[in-house]
Formats: structure tokens, C-alpha cells, sequence
């Protein structure tokens, strides 16, 4: 397997308010972002990185790469208006030897070199797999009007995090068919009949989404935000 790695870190950071911006927000003493990078740098299984940022971040980001002195990661590529767009941007920008693409969110900097060759052993199977954990709370079905509908059987759901692993032609082909927005390329990959498998994330492999999750990430590491 030849794998590449679209580490997507494009968004707005909404949902962050007054804590800024996530992608370069210090997690004990690096940039969150430099922490999810370095440990797709040390698999030995990912042979390029490409890292899709915001217009806003490109300069910083590039600085971080060049200090860094990160050998697999490409100059970083700009996003689109939507996830997928910037996946398909950082698809498009890896190497043409890259037959495998590993897509994960920048803002998860717990992703273990364990997940990421475990996913590439899964997707082996059916060209797509991604990470998931069992989904230990009671989910409910909710009407638009407050009413509980049904309550869900939890031992067939599962809560999906990434890395997703695709082969390449199979992710490029979901990424031209299909058009719609979805939530994740997953979701895409289905819609072209790809049977998608699964493998173990971990529930330490949180995204930082939220300014509590900032908290809860330098916690992690025995630090406070700053």
C-alpha cells in the first residue's frame, strides 16, 4: 500500500466563539494542528501528507511546515466552501503513487499510528473503512416538535471519528458522483455501493470542536489553555 493523508483543518471554527481558532490553538505547548500532523509524519505508513487549511491560516500553517521541518507534508492547499470540496482538494494535490488516501480531521490531535494502520488493514477488504466507537449513551429519535419517537438499539450504532481510509480511485469516483452534502466521505462512498467497513478509533480521539473541548484536550495532556 502506498498511502497519502488528507489532514482537512478548512473550517471557520464557529462553534470555538471568543477561543479563536482551533487549528492553531496551543495544546500543551504546540499548535493543535502540529500535534495531529506529527503523528501521521511518524507512521510509517503514510508516504505524503497534505494539509488543507483556510485562506486565513495559509501563511501560518506554511511557517509551521517549513519549522517544523516536516519531511512528508506538501505545501498546504487552500479549501473549498464545503468539507468534501476540501478533501477533493487535498485528493487532487497528493502524489500520483498515493493509491490509498487516509481523510482526518485536523482538529483530532489523539489519532494513534495504531488507528491509522489498523484502518488501512481494514479498508483492504473493500477499499473503505473508517474509525468508530460503540455509542455508549441511550440515543433517542426526536420530532422537529420535542417528542421522543422511538429510543434507538445502541449495540448497532456506532459514534464514527476519523481517520477514514478509501482506496484512491473509489474516493475519487464518489467525490465526482456524488454532489449532495454529506457529513462525512463515508457517506459518499455508500451512495456509490461501496460496502464500508470498520475499525476501532478510541474515545480519547476527540475532536476540538468547542471551547470545552480545548479544555478537555489540554487536560489531556496535564496543561492548561492558553
Amino acid at each position: 500500500m502506498n498511502a497519502g493523508a488528507v489532514i482537512v483543518a478548512a473550517g471557520a471554527s464557529t462553534r470555538m466563539g471568543d477561543a479563536g481558532d482551533k487549528t492553531l490553538a496551543d495544546i500543551g505547548g504546540e499548535p493543535l494542528i502540529a500535534r495531529t500532523v506529527d503523528v501521521f509524519e511518524r507512521c510509517d505508513a503514510v508516504t505524503a501528507i497534505v494539509l488543507v487549511v483556510s485562506e486565513r491560516n495559509l501563511d501560518a500553517i506554511t511557517a509551521l511546515r517549513d519549522a517544523k521541518g516536516w519531511a512528508r507534508t506538501l505545501p498546504p492547499r487552500v479549501g473549498g466552501a464545503r468539507r468534501q470540496d476540501s478533501v477533493r482538494v487535498g485528493i487532487d494535490a497528493l502524489p500520483a503513487e498515493c493509491d490509498w488516501v487516509l481523510v482526518h480531521d485536523g482538529a483530532r490531535p489523539f489519532v494513534t499510528p495504531r488507528m491509522i494502520e489498523e484502518g488501512l488493514a481494514a479498508a483492504s477488504a473493500t477499499g473503505a473503512a473508517i474509525a468508530v466507537v460503540p455509542a455508549f449513551d441511550t440515543v433517542k429519535r426526536v420530532a422537529d416538535d420535542g417528542r421522543v419517537v422511538e429510543t434507538l438499539d445502541r449495540s448497532q450504532l456506532a459514534m464514527v471519528q476519523t481517520p477514514q481510509v478509501f482506496r484512491r480511485d473509489l474516493l475519487e469516483r464518489a467525490h465526482t458522483e456524488v454532489a449532495d452534502d454529506v457529513t462525512d466521505d463515508a457517506a459518499m462512498v455508500e451512495r456509490i455501493g461501496v460496502e464500508v467497513r470498520t475499525f476501532d478509533g478510541a474515545r480519547s480521539n476527540i475532536k476540538v470542536t468547542t471551547p470545552e473541548d480545548l479544555v478537555i484536550a489540554c487536560a489531556m495532556l496535564g496543561r492548561t489553555p492558553t
